[in-house]
């Protein structure tokens, strides 16, 4: 007898998926049954996504997506709505690592283009999605934060500054969310072999550190039907 699927019926939106965390994500809610609407702008690792997704007998539809083209995320939930009838799950992962380097030397286009990544189009994702969650029975968000929010630290003020413009507009969103049934919380995935830890940390043995998939059991437990968890910042190590 196996398990049941945690998942399963669920549509979820994962932004990020074509590499890293959202790349597990997208794998992990597929296999526990949910029909995973996969966001990323690298179309041929998507593709590559897909042959796994499938192989394992899993649900995926790619979605190829600048989210700094926020006209076109703005169509997002009426699309969805069109294709599926509902979303269920949102997870908001995608994000730049941007400039490491004291911030009056931040070249302004980078800064722009950062915020615009992993701030604005985190907000033009809660104001597509936002009908639909609520819609759905069991609405879910989750956004990827980082304990580099926490406070001030040299060289990391373009990132840092994001992920803490970005939690203090989803935990509003939370806040707001208080009478329905949509749980809103951010993940902080900590030390995670990746391609931005790598680019942020050259030096580091990537061995050292724990891979993506090691903490899927976090972003389950936050997407499935009877989580309670609400206007949390879950750190998942």
């Amino acid at each position: 007898m196996t398990d049941a699927k945690r998942l399963e019926g669920r549509v979820a939106l994962v932004t990020g998926a074509s590499h890293g965390i959202g790349r597990e994500i997208a794998k992990r809610f597929a296999a526990e049954g949910a029909q995973v609407v996969a966001v990323g702008r690298n179309v041929g690792a998507l593709e590559e996504l897909d042959d796994e997704v499938r192989e394992a007998a899993g649900k995926l539809t790619l979605l190829p997506l600048d989210l700094t083209m926020f006209e076109k995320i703005d169509i997002l939930g009426p699309s969805l709505y069109e294709k599926f009838g509902k979303l269920d799950i949102v997870v908001g992962n995608a994000a730049l690592l941007g400039e490491l380097a004291p911030v009056g030397h931040i070249d302004s286009q980078i800064f722009q283009n950062t915020f615009a990544t992993n701030v604005t189009a985190n907000f033009h994702l809660i104001r597509t999605t936002d009908k639909l969650l609520q819609l759905s029975d069991a609405g879910r968000a989750i956004f990827v934060t980082s304990n580099a929010s926490a406070k001030g630290r040299a060289f990391w003020g373009l990132y840092a500054s994001t992920k803490a413009a970005l939690e203090s507009l989803v935990l509003s969103y939370a806040q707001e969310m208080e009478e329905t049934s949509v749980r809103v919380n951010l993940v902080n995935p900590g030390r995670i072999r990746t391609k931005m830890r790598a680019e942020a940390y050259p030096g580091e043995d990537p061995q050292t550190l724990p891979s993506a998939d090691s903490i899927m059991d976090v972003f389950v437990d936050l997407a499935a039907s009877d989580c309670t968890k609400h206007g949390e910042v879950v750190d998942a190590y």
